[in-house]
């Protein structure tokens, strides 16, 4: 194969053949006091002639221009060193060889290899130098200009880092430490408190702003998320702090500032221990796996190295992805993955026969409102509430130590059809309580989680707009879904079996706001990109009721977690919902808030939707329920 001509390395080879007779000369010259006459200069001529080409022999043998210069380093010092050294071994004895030996001064051939290193290093060390810090000089600057949030080790490093890079140049570090101002952090000036951000991002016309603070609280993240904001910059963000430390993300790989940093909060204290002896060296189950809630939930319950992990869901798609990713996560993990829908009596019997879990999370459930509104009802009874029946009865027949049962705020005095499913569910547990231990966990909405208005509010901004909003007072509770499926786990751990317990949400966020607050973090023009309110969807509310008052709960040993005091289950609700399921038959939506109305006396359907009244005909009979696995289906 034909190699291709280097010309940097020709370029580079030609320089150290000059400097070998730089050096040779330079020395003969200070040797001589500067006065060089013959017959001093015919040897030293002679002497080059051949000490050129064997100089340049040790070059190319040592491989000293395999590396660029721009990143000249230690190895390539040491290789330098040993052609010097080299040198000053066999040059001696070329000169014998040639009997040049007398007319060559000893302290020529002592003082040369010296200044030859000397010479090729500090040749290539100023190239590097002036390569890593010319994008500072305003003359020459090159790449997008940044501001880096925190002169701190991440923001050291990024600068560093980032000084490789035609791409971007931090004219500036903003650092709340008064020590650190007016100092110089790899070359770059710490210009000021990180309040004054607006000013310099005028000054140097600063479009993004990288936030380097990894380890700060949500508070400080937050804060400086809103500054960036108010500035209508781009926040960028490096990874936060236990993924650098794990070596899951490299510091360099900056991501968007999500709304988890702006709204989220601080991080979950978990039992670790405890949920470590409960899950530890178990069989664990968990449905709906390829959902969000479920594939995150998989992969908490993975590190507390449960003895084997089930996964089912009817998904096939959902389910491969998060089998693939647990495996590269987690290769030692012992798991099976079963396609599966739980509304499937058999199936779901003979994988809780054959698997003996001793917990079982259930995360499967069809949750979009608008969706299970209209024309969808029926499946939303079905899936959520027949579907609870169907795995919760067998959980009790296969003697399941503990279900913990995904809920909802949207089952909390319900307007909607799927929120009132999630109740009848909630119902079903609290129903079957016995040997096993059924815990009922309600929260609100997840950020990141399929369907929900942060990706969709982000395609849209993509777009250029507009964003769509359903009403200018439209609230909701957020958590992120790592601090979800944390206290989910520890409110398994706290349940005993019987309660609703209802996560602490924090404080509601106008959706409107939201949407502002991300167009300005994305680096979009929010006098271009408008929010256009649509309405209220069919089911949909206003306010969310916040899950963890004082008034609506009572506090257990966990700051984040209350049990609810909700209404007691219905037992006949329980008896003639699957019954009426389990008929061969498919009910319209207004058959199913009918029912709904009379299972759930909170349930509110919205105004002007179709409610069809429940004929003596239609009434299934309410019959005793055992605690056996359902009629197959």
């Amino acid at each position: 194969m034909i190699r291709r001509f280097n010309w940097r390395a020709a370029l580079a080879f030609v320089h150290d053949v000059c400097v070998t007779a730089v050096a040779w000369i330079a020395i003969y010259w200070l040797r001589f006091n500067l006065d060089l006459h013959e017959p001093f200069v015919g040897d030293m001529w002679s002497a080059l002639a051949w000490i050129l080409p064997l100089q340049a022999t040790i070059f190319l043998s040592l491989g000293l221009y395999r590396g660029l210069w721009r990143y000249a380093s230690l190895p390539d010092l040491q290789r330098i060193m040993l052609a010097a050294g080299l040198g000053a071994i066999l040059i001696p004895l070329v000169l014998v060889m040639l009997k040049l030996q007398t007319a060559v001064p000893r302290s020529v051939l002592v003082f040369y290899p010296i200044v030859l290193m000397f010479l090729m290093a500090g040749s290539r060390f100023v190239y590097r130098i002036w390569k890593e810090h010319r994008l500072y000089s305003p003359l020459a600057a090159l790449g997008e200009p940044v501001l880096v949030i925190g002169a701190g080790e991440a923001g050291a490093r990024l600068t560093h880092e980032m000084a490789r890079s035609r791409q971007w140049r931090v004219v500036g570090l903003l650092d709340d430490d008064p020590t650190k101002h007016g100092r110089q952090l790899r070359n770059v000036s710490v210009l000021g408190p990180i309040v004054d951000l607006a000013l310099w991002t005028r000054r140097y016309g600063v479009r993004k702003v990288i936030i380097a603070l990894p380890s700060a609280n949500h508070a400080v993240r937050r804060r400086v998320a809103e500054l960036c904001a108010d500035a209508e910059v781009e926040a960028l963000t490096v990874p936060a702090y236990d993924e650098l430390i794990s070596g899951r993300s490299p510091l360099t790989m900056l991501r968007n500032v999500e709304l988890d940093d702006l709204l989220g909060r601080d991080p979950v204290v978990l039992d670790n221990a405890g949920i470590a002896e409960w899950l530890g060296n178990r069989v664990v189950m968990v449905t709906g796996a390829g959902g969000s809630i479920g594939a995150e939930l998989c992969r908490q319950i993975a590190r507390f190295r449960p003895a084997r992990l089930v996964l089912f869901d009817i998904s096939e798609a959902a389910l491969y992805e998060i089998r693939t990713a647990l495996l590269d996560a987690f290769p030692q993990l012992g798991m099976i993955a079963i396609v599966g829908d739980v509304k499937h009596a058999a199936l779901v019997e003979h994988t809780l026969a054959r698997e003996k879990p001793d917990v079982i999370f259930h995360a499967a459930a069809y949750k979009h409102v608008p969706l299970m509104e209209e024309t969808n009802a029926w499946q939303a009874v079905l899936n959520n509430a027949y579907g609870t029946w169907v795995i919760a009865s067998a959980a009790v027949a296969a003697r399941v130590e503990k279900f913990v049962l995904v809920s909802t705020d949207k089952a909390v005095n319900p307007t909607s059809v799927m929120g009132a499913t999630k109740r009848v569910a909630e119902q079903v547990c609290q129903t079957l309580q016995d040997a096993t231990q059924f815990v009922i966990v309600r929260f609100g909405n997840v950020f990141g989680s399929a369907g929900s208005v942060i990706p969709r509010f982000a395609e849209q901004i993509a777009r250029g707009g507009p964003v769509t909003v359903t009403h200018p007072d439209i609230t909701r509770f957020f958590m992120s879904l790592s601090e979800a499926t944390q206290l989910l786990l520890q409110a398994g751990l706290q349940g005993k079996g019987g309660e609703i317990l209802a996560l602490d949400m924090g404080e509601p966020v106008r959706i409107a706001d939201l949407a502002r607050d991300m167009i300005r973090l994305y680096g979009a023009d929010p006098d271009r990109i408008a929010v256009v309110f649509t309405g209220l969807r069919p089911g949909e509310k206003l306010y969310e009721e916040p899950l963890a008052s004082e008034e609506a709960t009572k506090p257990t040993t966990h700051p984040k977690l209350r049990i609810a005091q909700a209404r007691a289950a219905n037992r006949d609700a329980v008896r003639q919902m699957v019954a009426w399921c389990e008929r061969d038959r498919i009910a319209d939506d207004g058959e199913v808030r009918a029912r709904m109305q009379a299972w759930i006396p909170e349930y509110a359907p919205p105004a002007g939707a179709s409610i069809k009244p429940i004929s003596a005909d239609s009434a299934p009979e309410p019959v005793a329920v055992p605690l056996r696995a359902p009629r197959r289906r």
